[in-house]
């Protein structure tokens, strides 16, 4: 009983008014992205809050560390939009409840640290395509249906549309210069909807798209066909979201860890995030991941405890269950201005600081990713392609560092010191470092500066080798560290080399 007191907070040394306060200010910051994310994405605005819930509840009990705020992610959501409009909001959540298995698997096998291998210029890129579309999506809003057919706002609706969507930017922008205690925009969208009802100004309304009157979050098994064909669909999208998820959690977690000063368990957020986004797939969440404005509202708040997340999850339930009818009532115009501003916000700004000095080949990488991110809107497709380029760049660099520096002892065997990694890419290379015909009877290749790296590597020196015995000369493999040593062991029935044992690693010299 004691250590499920200790869940939350309620054992320990916390200031429980500080940690309320802060859950609350946590719940309507949230509640307006939740619902923007959720309209943005084709989704239910229903759909978001439970959501947000649902992240919010089970990270901020399981999670890697206190004071970390989970809910409906930009970064995640907009993985699921592509699916949405060609799937329908089934096939979503299915892909959100495998994409929580993917993490559950990476936090039990400890695999986190693999997410690191996502290239920067990718994530410039995907990050920026992303604010792009944001920003894109709300320019949507200022249209309205009219014969089951959108059409442009114009005359006097279009004009209150923009003064209320340019009030509320000014607000989030100008009200932190007066205070930061309260969020900039929960006072934005609780000033421009306080003059909407006062006025009675005529506005497109929350409740004009959807109701998001509901209950608890009802189970429910995603209905798609149980096959191939189906995991085909959704796999794709549960990678990315899981690892986009995963990527912007840890690096969350090491923003809390340097701002507290403490130490988080990057396995367990991963399995707090996997386990909650399995549960969201089956009680019609969109899933999500942590975010970092929420967390800095809260951190800022004063909160360092576990509580305070519990509380923003059970606000937001009562939302649900009991503050729909005010909620509806929320001028889309000021959901719209608080969006723009996290589409600037969102927005990797220093890649344009650091344009001019990135590698062409860096900057390519993210304007593919971009643009794939932008007009396809299919982030895993864009994802990938910037982790293939970006290792295929990588593997045509280090194909040209092979190097051979090459003389003749006193004894007159020749020597071939090899620099740089032998690999698929450098072994074309590699291969004419060598003058098989004139070379002398004794061939020493020293591999101190070099390693061999793969099969293609293994093919390569059973080639030159075959090439020297076909002449009627020895080759010693010299300097070979021991998962070189290993890895020509494996693939000893298809090469036959004599290694020549050096006293740095202390065995006996064989000349």
């Amino acid at each position: 009983m004691k250590n499920f007191f200790n869940l939350f907070d309620l054992s320990q040394k916390v200031n429980h008014k500080t940690e309320i306060l802060a859950g609350l200010t946590v719940a309507m910051t949230m509640i307006p992205e939740s619902l923007s994310f959720a309209i943005l994405a084709g989704l239910p605005p229903l759909v978001g809050l439970y959501g947000a819930f649902l992240m919010g509840l089970i990270t901020a009990i399981f999670g890697g560390r206190p004071g970390l705020i989970s809910g409906g992610a930009g970064a995640t959501v907009i993985v699921l939009i592509a699916l949405m409009k060609s799937h329908g909001i089934e096939y979503v959540f299915a892909a959100v409840a495998l994409a929580g298995v993917v993490q559950i698997l990476v936090g039990l096998f400890k695999l986190g640290k693999f997410i690191r291998l996502v290239p920067q210029p990718v994530m410039f890129g995907f990050v920026n395509g992303l604010a792009i579309i944001i920003f894109m999506s709300q320019i949507e809003q200022f249209k309205t249906v009219i014969n089951g057919q959108p059409e442009w706002l114009s005359g006097t609706p279009f004009l209150i549309m923009t003064g209320l969507v340019l009030l509320t930017i000014a607000i989030v922008v100008l009200f932190p210069k007066i205070t930061k205690v309260v969020p900039s925009s929960l006072i934005a969208i609780l000033v421009v909807f306080g003059l909407v009802m006062i006025f009675n100004i005529d506005t497109k309304q929350v409740e004009d798209i959807a109701s998001i009157s509901g209950s608890l979050p009802p189970f429910h098994i995603p209905n798609i066909p149980l096959n191939v064909n189906s995991i085909q669909i959704i796999f794709p999208y549960a990678l990315i979201m899981a690892a986009v998820g995963l990527t912007e959690g840890l690096l969350t977690l090491n923003l809390v860890d340097e701002i507290t000063a403490t130490k988080g368990n990057s396995n367990r957020e991963c399995l707090a995030q996997g386990s909650a986004n399995l549960v969201n797939g089956f009680f019609f969440g969109m899933g999500g991941c942590p975010m970092i404005a929420q967390t800095l509202v809260n951190l800022s708040a004063g909160s360092r405890a576990r509580l305070s997340g519990i509380v923003a999850a059970l606000t937001i339930l009562v939302i649900i269950l009991v503050g729909a009818p005010v909620i509806g009532k929320l001028p889309i115009a000021a959901l719209t201005g608080v969006m723009i501003m996290v589409a600037i916000g969102t927005f990797e700004w220093a890649s344009l600081r650091i344009f001019k000095r990135m590698p062409k080949s860096d900057i390519i990488v993210m304007i593919i990713v971009m643009l794939i991110t932008v007009f396809l809107h299919n982030l895993a497709l864009a994802v990938f392609v910037g982790v293939i380029i970006s290792a295929l760049v990588f593997a045509w660099d280090n194909a040209k560092r092979i190097r051979a520096r090459k003389h003749i002892d006193e004894n007159g065997v020749k020597h071939y010191e090899i620099y740089g990694p032998l690999f698929f890419g450098s072994v074309s290379g590699f291969a004419e470092k060598f003058d098989v015909f004139n070379d002398p009877k004794e061939v020493i290749i020293d591999f101190a500066e070099s390693r061999v790296v793969d099969m293609s590597a293994i093919e390569a020196l059973n080639a030159i080798t075959h090439r020297y015995h076909k002449e009627g000369k020895i080759v010693h493999l010299r300097h070979l560290s021991q998962d070189c040593r290993t890895l020509l062991k494996n693939a000893e029935a298809i090469i036959d080399v004599n290694i020549m044992e050096d006293p740095m690693y202390l065995v006996a010299d064989k000349q």
